[in-house]
């Protein structure tokens, strides 16, 4: 059974999204522990049942929180890939059907090179996608092996160029660094693959070994060990150096763009906008108020069924919670976080970091200086005490 939401107010101003999780994958990836189901798992649940309960959602996604323009659409997983471009292109319909789009929407869907091709991108573009994420990790066979990734090594950057010749405005690639066994040279040779296929974005993530994944199971038993965080920080001041030179700059901490290749769907998570997040186990935001869908495919599908909105769960952010995100998140970005938000305490002590070196102040905001990218997560730590 759902839970009921509280009564839901938007705050007035700023970015709303709609995030949509499409929850299918053909292989399951051994470092991934987002919801995600691959064939054997579904419990009955198909992608045509999934895309009629996602309609209905959004139907109620729109009486729920009415006249609301939507500023970006995000569709992820999963391999949103595997529903094809027709398929895509009904998904955003069904957005479309419920919301209206703003005139220079952003709207993005992720994509498994191996499920993608000329056609599929052409289909995109048609149905009014203007960005595209493909997930390449690497152009290391070793290292796409300890992570199970299913994809030819050359095939992303190869997707990125079809992608870009349909006419797609922005094209990103994830990567991720730190896999046990990576070399520098191998990091070197994902990031020359990326950049000369043309794209104006790139994500790269240290390596995270999840607990309940494939990957820990292995690490566990002996048969890998991680890469340690002294590897892991060269890594990052490596590829940072790289992508700067080849005109890219960190907005984020993981993330590089060419002037104007932002994405401002994430952009608004962690300027503090709002966003429905549509689909089995999607989180959402509005007002003060968290919540969360169930995770089974089947039983989000029945609880629309039924009429219902499919939340497991939910929470109130008091004002204290909603500072330890503002800090939490605002700071990772390039355009850093505002004094005026910090107590006397917290100032107190973001000019003890100044002084070491990990902040700098410009323009009455608190920047990350390079040093202190590599210790993100402990600056926060400190700024909150």
């Amino acid at each position: 059974m759902g839970t009921m939401l509280p009564d839901l107010t938007l705050t007035s101003g700023g970015q709303f999204g709609i995030y949509i999780h499409v929850p299918f994958c053909a292989t399951r990836c051994g470092y991934c522990d987002f919801n995600t189901y691959i064939p054997g798992e579904l419990g009955g649940a198909t992608p045509a049942g999934w895309l009629d309960a996602l309609r209905t959602e959004l139907a109620l996604a729109a009486e729920t929180l009415p006249g609301r323009t939507v500023d970006t659409v995000f569709v992820g997983g999963g391999t949103p890939s595997l529903l094809g471009g027709r398929g895509l292109a009904d998904v955003l319909d069904a957005v479309r059907d419920a919301f209206t789009l703003g005139w220079n929407a952003e709207i993005t869907t992720e994509a498994n090179p191996e499920s993608t091709s000329p056609e599929f991108f052409a289909q995109l573009r048609t149905a009014g996608y203007t960005r595209v994420s493909l997930g390449m990790q690497s152009v290391a066979p070793g290292v796409l092996q300890i992570l199970d990734r299913v994809h030819s090594p050359g095939r992303a950057p190869a997707a990125a160029r079809e992608a870009l010749a349909a006419g797609l405005a922005h094209v990103n690639i994830d990567l991720i660094y730190g896999t046990p066994g990576e070399t520098d040279d191998d990091l070197h040779r994902s990031l020359d693959a990326a950049l000369e296929s043309g794209v104006d974005h790139i994500s790269a993530y240290a390596l995270v070994v999840e607990d309940g994944t494939a990957l820990a199971r292995r690490v566990r038993r002996g048969e890998i060990t991680p890469v340690d965080d002294d590897v892991l920080a060269r890594r990052y001041e490596l590829l940072d150096g790289w992508l700067a030179r080849a005109g890219l700059d960190w907005y984020e901490v993981s993330n590089w763009s060419r002037p104007g290749g932002e994405c401002r769907h994430n952009l608004g998570y962690w300027n503090g906008g709002q966003w429905w997040g549509a689909g089995p186990g999607a989180h959402s935001f509005a007002g003060d108020t968290r919540w969360w869908n169930l995770k089974l495919p089947a039983a989000y599908a029945d609880a629309l069924a039924e009429g219902r909105l499919p939340v497991a769960g939910s929470e109130v952010l008091d004002p204290g919670d909603r500072h330890v995100e503002e800090v939490l998140l605002g700071i990772r970005l390039r355009d850093g976080l505002p004094t005026a938000v910090l107590d006397g305490a917290e100032l107190a002590r973001s000019e003890t970091a100044v002084a070491e070196g990990l902040l700098r102040v410009s323009d009455d905001r608190l920047v990350l200086t390079d040093a202190g990218r590599l210790l993100a997560d402990g600056v926060v730590r400190s700024l909150l005490g």
